[in-house]
Order: structure tokens, then sequence, then C-alpha cells
């Protein structure tokens, strides 16, 4: 049977100066941490002298360094650094990479070169980043429903999962509050029924917090049932494989339901206007709106004309007027028309005479004396008369 070491000089005695090794896949979401594993199996105690990681993101002119370690020195480089770290235990040939707060641009296909001491071979690992938009990390829920909060860890290497904490905060720290907990140990959550004496201040949360995640692939979400509004706040996650830490946040906000109004039968109108009613309804009411002062100026005037005939009728002799000389209301005396005939000698153009009436004006000094009346007659008895010719 061949051992590893074997199978590791075989390209070496080929003539070949590197070993690669099949090319692993990772899908991840923007913000999210991936772990990218970088791990030689050999028996041989040999040093790593060198480990390189670079990113291609498919031409070779587009090569870019992500981190180097070299003499005990972890160095990560331009875009990647407080992103990148070497988290192998390099003692054990292990040179895995986290790539924290994973961007859009980080998708392509990270290589890792891993040397060891005296050798010329050369260990290649290829890792093939997928990124996905970020998932949301606020939620918004009625009082009553349910929602799942995600929490996976991503990592090309099936690492064990030792410990899962979430943690509830209502926004100040002495407020915080056990949501659930899983430890490998026990091999069941520590908040599901079964072990709650074993938790503290899970309380309000017992019965209505599941664990939905496959452990055995870094998955620690969680289902919560029955929202209240006093579970409003942050909750965070903290997911353990050995001594690497991966952290999400998720804030939960809660509204009340929606009021909903009884409607019976008699509130009901015998007619449920459509969108075109509504329509004709408004287009009536606006053109009444606009047509309304011209309507009232119509009644108005119609109704100062028949007040004036009526005035008139009532007192045809009498009428208002400023006298020229008093500023003082002077009344008109209209004598009636004589209808007498004028039977005289025919002009001999053969024209007759004609009468018409005269109107005198009575000064406010000088009313008429009932006694007195005016004489408007002639000498003779008969009605003061003026020729036209």
């Amino acid at each position: 049977m061949f051992c590893p070491l074997k199978l590791i000089l075989i390209p070496v005695l080929l003539g070949l100066n590197d070993l690669t090794v099949s090319p692993s896949e990772l899908t991840v979401h923007v913000g999210d941490s991936a772990l990218m594993g970088c791990v030689l199996q050999s028996t041989e105690e040999k040093q790593v002298t060198k480990v390189d990681w670079m990113l291609s993101s498919g031409e070779p002119a587009q090569d870019e360094y992500v981190l180097y370690y070299y003499a005990d020195l972890n160095v990560s480089v331009g875009r990647f650094q407080n992103r990148a770290w070497l988290v192998g235990d390099i003692s054990r040939h292990d040179g895995s990479l986290l790539l924290q707060d994973v961007q859009e641009a980080d998708q392509g296909n990270y290589t890792c070169e891993m040397r060891l001491k005296r050798e010329s071979l050369v260990f290649k690992k290829i890792v093939v980043l997928h990124v996905l938009p970020q998932e949301p990390k606020e939620f918004t829920v009625h009082v009553g429903d349910s929602t799942r909060m995600g929490c996976v860890f991503q990592s090309t290497d099936k690492k064990q999962v030792t410990r899962v904490d979430w943690i509830f905060s209502s926004g100040e720290p002495a407020k915080e509050e056990a949501v659930l907990r899983y430890h490998h140990k026990l091999k069941i959550p520590v908040g599901s029924p079964q072990n709650w004496g074993n938790f503290q201040n899970q309380g309000r949360f017992q019965n209505r917090v599941n664990l939905l995640g496959d452990i055995s692939q870094n998955d620690g979400s969680i289902m919560l049932q029955g929202v209240k509004e006093s579970d409003r706040g942050t909750y965070t996650c903290t997911i353990h494989l050995g001594n690497l830490v991966f952290r999400k946040t998720i804030v939960l906000h809660v509204i009340q339901e929606e009021s909903q109004t009884l409607v019976t039968p008699a509130a009901l109108g015998p007619v449920v206007l459509g969108g075109n009613h509504v329509v004709i309804i408004v287009g009536i009411v606006c053109g009444t709106i606009l047509l309304l002062p011209v309507l009232i100026l119509i009644v108005k005037k119609t109704h100062g004309n028949k007040s004036l005939e009526n005035t008139k009728k009532a007192n045809p002799e009498v009428g208002d007027k400023l006298c020229p000389l008093a500023v003082l209301p002077c009344k008109h005396i209209y004598t009636s028309i004589t209808t007498r005939e004028v039977i005289e000698e025919e002009d001999p153009s053969g024209k007759s005479e004609a009468t018409y009436m005269t109107m005198h004006p009575v000064w406010p000094s000088q009313r008429s004396d009932p006694k007195n009346p005016p004489d408007n007659k002639s000498a003779g008895g008969m009605p003061k008369t003026e020729q036209a010719f």
C-alpha cells in the first residue's frame, strides 16, 4: 500500500515540480466570511517554509496577492489587509485562509501554494469563490408571526462545530439574554426544552426557538415562533470551529397586527361604486363648485329685477331723485294727459295740433297746501296746453 509520502514523490520522479489538488467551490454572501482550506497531508515532519495565497479573476495579468507567509511572518496585501488571515496550524501543514467581510470584487479563483523545507515540490490548492448579494440583516415581522434567522459559516473543510450561541439584546448590555446555545458534547441544543435547566435567562424564549440549521454543514440558523413585541432588538449568532469564530448580527423589528374592522351587511351600501363612478361623481362635484358663483349672480340679478318692477307698480308716481338745487330728495308730480280733442280749423298743411304733458317739480319748501291746490288752469278754466308746431 502506498503511503501519502509516496504519492507526493511520484510527481517528482516524473519530472514535475508541483502537486495540484482538485479545486473546491465555495458560495458566500456579501458581508459574510469564507474559510478556504489548504492542508497538505504528509507523514513527514517537515517544516512549511512558505505559503502564498493569490486571486485570479480569469486573466493572468489580473492576478493579485492576497496573503503570504514566510519566516514566521504572516502578511495580508493590498485591499485584503485586515480582512485576510492565515488561520491554519502551520506546524501541521495547514495554511487555510479566512476571508472576512467578503465583497463582490472578491469573486474568483484563489490559489494556495505551499512549500516545505528542503523540498522542491510545491503543493497547490485552488478554491473557486462565488459571491452572492448580501442577505438582509434587518427583518420586520408582525406580532404572532414566525421568522427564520440564518447563520452559516461557509467553509471548504468540514470542520467540527464545537459551539453555537444566540444572544438577544434590547439595546443595553445589562439586558442581554441568551436565546439558544448548542454544544457538541451535549449533542442537542441547550435551548431545547430538554435542557432548559442547564441555561439561565432563557425563560421567555422557551418552546419558541428551534435550531433549523445542519450543524455538520456549519449552519446554526434558528426559527423564532410566536414573535412578541418584546422580541424587538438585536440577535447575535456566534459559531465556533475550534479556535475559529464566526459572528453574524440580525436586527429584528416587530410591529402590531393591523386592526381589522368588522363590516356587517347592514353597514354595506346597496351599490359598490367602481373607479369610473367615482371619477364621474368627482367631476360633477367640481363642475358644480365652479358654476355655483355664476348661478348665485344670476339668481341675485333676477331677484333684483323683480323687486324693482314690484316697487314701480306699487308707487308709479313716486321716485327718488336728487334735486338740482338742494341735496334733498324731491318728488315729481306727473299731471294726467288731457285727451280732449281740439277742433279747430285745419291748417292748410293738414297737420293737427298736438298736446303733451309737462312736469313741474315741487320744491320741498313749496309743498302744496291741501286747502289751496295749485292752479294749473288758465283764466278760462281750461288746462294749460302748449302747442307744438
